[in-house]
């Protein structure tokens, strides 16, 4: 009786750190993916940063190419009224 009582509580022990043993490899694999999957999305957000940066510069000096030809435009003409209005005002237009 207490020997068959000894090798239950044995196979327990062995059964239990068995699946133990399983637990700790199953996170361990868990862990290992998750990394990877952590990685490559760490890896996705910065091309996506990288692409983003390069396309809002782009953008930028667009715009800014655009504000200089049409601030110099305004800049042309308001130099040829006030032209216009100096030979007006003497007499010479």
């Amino acid at each position: 009786m207490m020997t068959d009582d000894m090798v239950r509580l044995h196979d327990e022990i062995v059964a239990m750190r068995r699946s133990r043993g399983n637990l700790m490899n199953g996170l361990r694999k868990e862990t290992e993916s998750r990394s990877h999957a952590v990685t490559q999305l760490c890896s996705h957000f910065g091309h996506a940063r990288a692409k983003m940066a390069k396309q809002s510069k782009q953008a930028r000096v667009h715009f800014l190419t655009n504000l200089q030809r049409s601030v110099g435009t305004l800049r042309k003409d308001m130099r040829d009224d006030l032209a216009g209005a100096r030979k007006a005002w003497s007499g010479k237009g």
